[in-house]
């Protein structure tokens, strides 16, 4: 499992560099200190969430950091998340894992959750797979969770954007089912959209069929988080 994203990793070490070079810094304690990177972070933050939906990263990754808090209560939130991922990875090995600013990016391709040609129903195999989550996501009830579908670019994107669309609201529909409350949950479909392989290729396209899940605070973490830093 990534525990913390290519992004978040460059803008630590450059906000670290920045602090650690100010004399300022010993005179504080770790609180005070966490307060400040973030402070720095949500400025940050801002720039390379419009960086990335620039892009055209507006889907899980981008949902995640545009939830970004920072400073203590961002750390507060993220060492949860941190546990949450950490169980995820552990439930379902087949799925990516990646810890993204204070939330959760989960991307299940066709070895975690598999649909036929032209198919939204889930198979048996990925129904099987979405119940291994299912107790995660019960010990962590206090989150938000956005599913994203794509597709290959097989197709008209017209016909993929309303196909991955109905994928999204399956998986959501069957967790749903499962115990899980609806409100959690937001549903988009992004079609052919931000394709993380070569869609020349049949491996390629396999992996461009896959589901998103953008996994961030809701408010009760939130206040939760107030409390526990102190704010």
């Amino acid at each position: 499992m990534k525990k913390i994203s290519v992004i978040t990793l460059a803008l630590l070490m450059s906000i670290g560099s920045l602090f650690t070079s100010c004399e300022s810094v010993k005179n504080t304690n770790k609180t005070q200190r966490g307060a400040g990177i973030g402070a720095v972070a949500g400025g940050i933050l801002g720039a390379v969430l419009a960086n990335n939906i620039g892009k055209g990263g507006n889907g899980a990754t981008g949902a995640v950091l545009g939830a970004a808090l920072g400073g203590v209560l961002g750390g507060v939130i993220g060492n949860k998340m941190d546990k949450q991922a950490r169980q995820i990875d552990q439930a379902l090995p087949g799925a990516e894992v990646e810890r993204v600013g204070e939330g959760i990016k989960l991307v299940l391709n066709e070895n975690a959750v598999r649909f036929d040609t032209n198919k939204s129903t889930l198979t048996a195999a990925a129904k099987a797979n979405l119940d291994k989550l299912i107790p995660v996501f019960k010990d962590y009830p206090d989150t938000d969770i956005t599913i994203f579908g794509y597709t290959d670019s097989t197709g008209s994107a017209e016909y993929n954007l309303k196909l991955s669309g109905e994928r999204a609201t399956s998986v959501k529909n069957y967790l749903v089912g499962k115990g899980i409350a609806a409100a959690r949950f937001n549903v988009t479909g992004l079609g052919i959209a931000d394709p993380i392989a070569d869609n020349e290729t049949v491996e390629g396209r396999s992996k461009n069929r896959r589901v998103e899940f953008a996994i961030t605070a809701n408010e009760k973490m939130v206040q939760d988080a107030q409390k526990e830093g102190g704010n």
